[in-house]
């Protein structure tokens, strides 16, 4: 396919069409998830549990990271590269620049920030400096001890409106995408429309601009054999690997997934 820039995602946006997203880690899965119309190839700190077997995301490196993102990127066809800063990456403003720095070196064509409104100052430098940058927010796994666990947020209307004034606040300050994770399904409706920039979701319904899911999961893969609500195994009904992949595409574009039973409520 040809390579997907954010002019790309923003004219899928403007369009109507769904941009299906999908964490990867290697260089194998990078040519397959090309191969079958993947546009953005996430290099996730979900890597921290899926691969290494940690119970959260804490323990990963940006050396780790940097590592993942070169081997997708020697895979990579034409999607978009995006890696997480993973956590305390991104606890002083330099460190913010310089671990950036490295991921982009290694490979990302943008990164991924876990937080909310607060992050706006660091993502007004990157995008100055010419790093494209992801706004993660809702259910942000690094903060999984502040929240006393993987919990739905954004539940109650004060929550709402300030996710939504939080969400502007990062469009303003530069951010190229935003990513929801876990919040309620009319909510992540709300943000999308109150953005002009691509909204990526994760257990946040069908109306945002797109949909990622940990490529694990959608494979049916699990250390603990539990999955989330907002997964589904595309593997049982199909196959192979590169046939299951190509249906969570086929799925997301005609808005088959996510159904209403993946998606969480006020």
């Amino acid at each position: 396919m040809p390579d997907v820039t954010l002019t790309t995602l923003q004219g899928l946006k403007q369009k109507g069409e769904k941009i299906a997203m999908l964490t990867c880690y290697d260089a194998t899965f990078a040519k397959i998830a090309c191969e079958v119309g993947v546009e953005m190839l996430l290099i996730g700190d979900s890597l921290g549990m899926v691969l290494q077997g940690h119970d959260s995301t804490l323990p990963v490196s940006v050396d780790e990271m940097a590592y993942h993102t070169a081997c997708v990127k020697r895979g990579n066809r034409g999607a978009m590269i995006v890696a997480d800063l993973p956590f305390m990456a991104n606890a002083t403003l330099e460190q913010t620049l310089n671990n950036s720095a490295t991921l982009m070196k290694a490979g990302a064509h943008m990164i991924k920030v876990e937080g909310a409104a607060w992050l706006a100052e660091s993502i007004r430098l990157l995008a100055e400096r010419g790093i494209p940058v992801c706004a993660h927010m809702g259910l942000t796994p690094q903060a999984v001890n502040i929240f006393g666990g993987y919990k739905v947020q954004g539940r109650q209307e004060a929550q709402a409106l300030q996710m939504i004034a939080d969400a502007k606040a990062l469009e303003d300050a530069g951010a190229a995408m935003l990513l929801l994770e876990c919040v309620p399904s009319e909510l992540a409706a709300r943000i999308t429309q109150a953005v002009t920039v691509p909204v990526i979701g994760i257990g946040a319904g069908s109306a945002t601009d797109g949909q990622v899911l940990v490529l694990h999961d959608m494979l049916g893969l699990s250390l603990t054999g539990r999955a989330p609500k907002f997964v589904k195994n595309f593997m049982r009904e199909h196959a192979d690997i590169p046939t299951a992949i190509a249906a969570y595409v086929q799925a997301v574009k005609s808005v088959e997934f996510p159904t209403a039973e993946h998606g969480f409520s006020a």
